[in-house]
């Protein structure tokens, strides 16, 4: 699909953005002073050791003073794709049968190549498509319809992974070491990594599910795509028509809502919203000719 038109709101921009780490400056004399050093040493000792017995105490709350704050320096993390997707835990949703996988593909060939995608910047890196719910000639068919006969060597695909709890966490990780430069995870469907039990949909299920996912992606700096359901009932937000409870949403970056007037319909509407970037709206349009990066 092309992207015709958008919409979004402003968004307030915060002071910093990011992860990152304060800093001393240490002074260093031309001629050190040995036994300076040593008792410097030993008192670095004892105060790591007060810290460890701190945080061991269940009383313990870590505090930083709104003055650490403003001396921490915070490192941004580059979007993806400039205002439109960041490094985060994000939610894909849509109906059944409405593209959604289709336009995953293209997604994930985008960055893995650096093409432009509806006229947004892209950052190239490795991606990984757990797509769950395809099998490799589906896959194929879809990449050759869209980008022709144009391989990508930064673009891996699984069509079987384990659940969480039951090996996905090693999985991820281990590709994560072999692929250091790997920025974009996508996982076709989130229902089908849920753990074995999992399927009770309360809250603190479904806000611990996402936040277990959140944790690895966060620590590695990458993007997860979580691509999901909506349920059949309408809502006035229709953020609140995603399966399962607020906890998916609650506990995420973001989310991504595709919806069609109809399902035969050949456009769309892309729907963002998140915490850290413009809320925004897409209207998409299908490109019958095949074999075209820029479309989808």
């Amino acid at each position: 699909m092309k992207s015709t038109k958008k919409e979004m709101t402003a968004l307030d921009t915060p002071i910093a953005v990011g992860e990152g780490q304060s800093y001393k400056k240490r002074s260093s004399e031309s001629i050190p002073d040995w036994n300076s050093e040593v008792k410097s040493f030993g008192e670095s000792l004892d105060d790591w050791d007060r810290e460890m017995l701190q945080i061991s105490n269940p009383g313990y709350l870590k505090t930083v003073s709104m003055t650490e704050l403003y001396e921490t320096v915070y490192i941004s993390k580059l979007p993806l794709i400039d205002g439109l997707l960041n490094t985060g835990t994000y939610l894909f949703v849509g109906a059944p049968k409405l593209g959604k996988s289709f336009l995953m593909e293209q997604l994930a060939y985008h960055i893995s190549t650096e093409t432009p995608l509806w006229g947004y910047q892209v950052r190239k890196g490795t991606v990984l498509y757990l797509a769950l719910e395809d099998d490799y000639r589906r896959l194929q068919k879809r990449l050759y319809r869209m980008v022709g006969a144009d391989g990508s060597d930064n673009l891996f695909f699984s069509v079987d992974a384990n659940k969480l709890g039951d090996g996905l966490d090693e999985q991820l990780a281990r590709f994560m070491r072999e692929h250091p430069d790997t920025n974009l995870i996508i996982i076709d469907t989130l229902q089908k990594v849920r753990e074995v039990g999992g399927d009770s949909y309360s809250y603190a299920n479904d806000y611990q599910i996402i936040a277990r996912l959140k944790s690895f992606a966060d620590a590695n700096g990458i993007c997860l795509l979580l691509v999901h359901h909506t349920r059949k009932q309408n809502a006035d937000d229709k953020f609140d028509m995603i399966s399962g409870t607020n906890g998916l949403l609650g506990a995420a970056d973001g989310a991504f809502l595709l919806t069609k007037e109809k399902r035969t319909s050949n456009t769309a509407v892309l729907e963002v919203s998140g915490r850290d970037q413009q809320d925004m709206k897409l209207h998409l349009v299908r490109n019958a000719k095949p074999a075209c990066r820029s479309h989808f």
